[in-house]
């Protein structure tokens, strides 16, 4: 890649990187500004509502680093902040002619060493498995930002999407059967390799694969909307009861993490959390979550639905987060994109000096 340095003989678990954990303290957040009515059946600025809110709660905490796709709409949106009393100094625009919001799945991921230097790693993004040939454009993002940040860069050369794994930042990963060995995206690739990749490019030792997503989900099962880690040993699950079309995926995935041990051989603490129910756009339903949430430095951000189970979803989560505080965010409308909170961010580690 231009403007980085690429390693081509050696992998970043060789020299000393490995992904942090969402719980690691941030420079900053990349959020992309939305802008398709394609994608927003609801309407843009409604959606447009929902990034102020999480913008405005966030940035307090960290960069906000937002693609924007032209110099209009840089100013359209900074008129936006300024009524809003966001503090443009924690702002860092960034111009591309991007095609979508999805920045989870396209970015890149940032890994450390442990002398503290940031790298990253470039992953294909094939618009999960070539669903929309409209948004293969944002493939691009990863090379758009560093040739801002000049970061060593590795390339491993296979489709992956950051929204398809989770981490503990102790060696564990979790991810699913259904996304990461989906012949949609590394057709020529069996599990022992691909669990080799994950190892070698994001300093794993230890892999917990779940089966298979919930309904709706058009990225064939990412893991931020069934389990997360929210500290090295502690997993939060999406459960549902009843009768529900989503119960039966969900329990298997649930047994699956309780008979599962972390990188040590230790047994993780597994808590239930909620599903929201049925939430709908168009009579479509949609894989709407409270999984899919975003760890910022001092705030949880998690997508709320108008749903019965918000405020059971948001207790549980602030008792796992006693630090942080935990605050819900409507996310009817964005989740008509079929994404939420986790999807549409991505964290980069702060370097300590």
């Amino acid at each position: 890649m231009t403007n980085a340095n690429c390693f081509s003989k050696k992998t970043p678990s060789e020299i000393g990187y490995c992904m942090p954990p969402e719980w690691s303290k941030h420079e900053a957040i990349w959020l992309a500004w939305p802008h398709d009515p394609t994608t927003f059946t609801t309407g843009v600025e409604k959606v447009e509502k929902t990034f102020l809110q999480i913008i405005e709660l966030i940035h307090r905490d960290e960069y906000v680093n937002l693609f924007v796709k032209d110099a209009d709409m840089k100013q359209r949106i900074t008129g936006l902040f300024e009524k809003r009393n966001i503090d443009l100094k924690k702002i860092r625009f960034f111009e591309f002619d991007y095609a979508d919001v999805w920045f989870r799945d396209y970015g890149p991921i940032f890994v450390m060493n442990r002398e503290q230097k940031l790298a990253m790693v470039r992953w294909i993004f094939n618009s999960w498995g070539e669903k929309y040939e409209e948004l293969l454009k944002d493939a691009q993002i990863p090379q758009v930002i560093n040739q801002a940040m000049r970061l060593d860069c590795f390339e491993p050369g296979i489709i992956l999407e950051g929204g398809s794994i989770d981490v503990n930042g102790k060696g564990t990963l979790l991810t699913t059967e259904q996304c990461l060995l989906n012949k949609n995206r590394n057709a020529q690739l069996g599990k022992e390799k691909i669990e080799k990749y994950l190892k070698d490019y994001l300093g794993v030792t230890h892999i917990i694969w779940l089966r298979c997503g919930i309904i709706g989900d058009d990225t064939d099962g990412h893991v931020d909307d069934l389990a997360r880690f929210v500290n090295p040993t502690t997993v939060v699950c999406a459960y549902e009861e009843g009768n529900d079309e989503n119960a039966e995926a969900l329990r298997k995935n649930y047994e699956i993490l309780c008979q599962s041990t972390d990188q040590d051989g230790k047994k993780l603490k597994i808590v239930k959390l909620p599903m929201p129910g049925n939430v709908e756009c168009n009579k479509k339903r949609l894989p709407a979550s409270y999984t899919n949430f975003y760890i910022g430095n001092k705030t949880v951000l998690v997508p709320t639905f108008q749903s019965r189970n918000d405020e059971v979803a948001l207790s549980i989560l602030q008792k796992l987060f006693p630090k942080r505080k935990v605050v819900g965010v409507d996310c009817v409308d964005l989740i008509c994109g079929f994404g939420a909170i986790h999807c549409i961010s991505q964290q980069q580690p702060a370097v300590e000096e």
